[in-house]
């Protein structure tokens, strides 16, 4: 998916599975409807990829077109993910998801909408910034909602941590930006520290490349209904 080297693109992933990360989803297991599977099978040939399937070039040429790359970590079913494509035509959207029959809603919304500016991942995204994701390559990362695995125990398997924030810093062409939203407090005071503590982010404080504005989502209303507040984190790279 981009210039890196494929003999180091391979020792990546070979260490990734000597040595396993802790992963920040939930495994899920799914069944896809009828009319899902039907969608899949017609669209995902051309829109979708395992992050472990083989390399198949630039992501400029899967989109057929050179555009600002924006990526949404963990897409859900996709409904904001279509909205923001829809609304932001010039850009390419690559939306990353573990979880089958959310990225099938997906699809269907896809192909109803006919919306040409989405392309699909499905695998961890840390591994998608590792090996498939060139430095300085992307206009914008979108991480909405992530799991704020709650449990102190379980806080090592929050995505945001310091080491995944930088490769996301890495990532993003000077000027690019890091767009979270969160309804978990605690996480949310997380992810502002470190985002605030990595030294190639800084508080966005010139025009962005990219939209902010999210459409608000099923999930979003479930927490504005349990009285939680959602709160919005922006970093920009520096050098612009």
């Amino acid at each position: 998916m981009n210039d890196a080297d494929p003999a180091a693109v391979d020792e990546q992933r070979r260490g990734s599975r000597l040595h396993p990360r802790v992963t920040s989803f939930r495994s899920r297991r799914g069944s896809l409807t009828d009319a899902q599977q039907q969608a899949w099978d017609r669209m995902w040939p051309r829109i979708g990829r395992d992050v472990t399937a083989p390399d198949f070039g630039s992501f400029a040429s899967w989109f057929g077109r050179d555009a600002p790359l924006i990526l949404e970590i963990g897409s859900g079913t996709g409904t904001a993910t279509a909205a923001m494509a829809l609304a932001e035509p010039h850009v390419n959207l690559v939306a990353i998801e573990v979880y089958r029959p959310g990225l099938a809603q997906l699809v269907q919304h896809i192909e109803r909408e006919d919306i040409g500016n989405i392309r699909l991942l499905r695998g961890d995204a840390v591994e998608v910034l590792e090996s498939l994701v060139a430095p300085e390559s992307l206009t914008g990362v979108r991480v909405f909602f992530p799991d704020p695995w709650p449990k102190a125990r379980h806080h090592k398997r929050r995505l945001l941590q310091p080491p995944t924030v930088a490769l996301i810093a890495d990532r993003l062409r000077p000027g690019g930006v890091l767009h979270v939203a969160t309804d978990h407090a605690d996480y949310a005071s997380y992810i502002r520290s470190v985002g605030d503590a990595e030294p190639q982010l800084t508080a966005l404080d010139w025009e962005s490349p990219m939209t902010h504005e999210r459409p608000v989502t099923k999930f979003e209303r479930k927490a504005h209904r349990a009285g939680s507040a959602v709160t919005e984190l922006i970093w920009g790279k520096i050098g612009a």
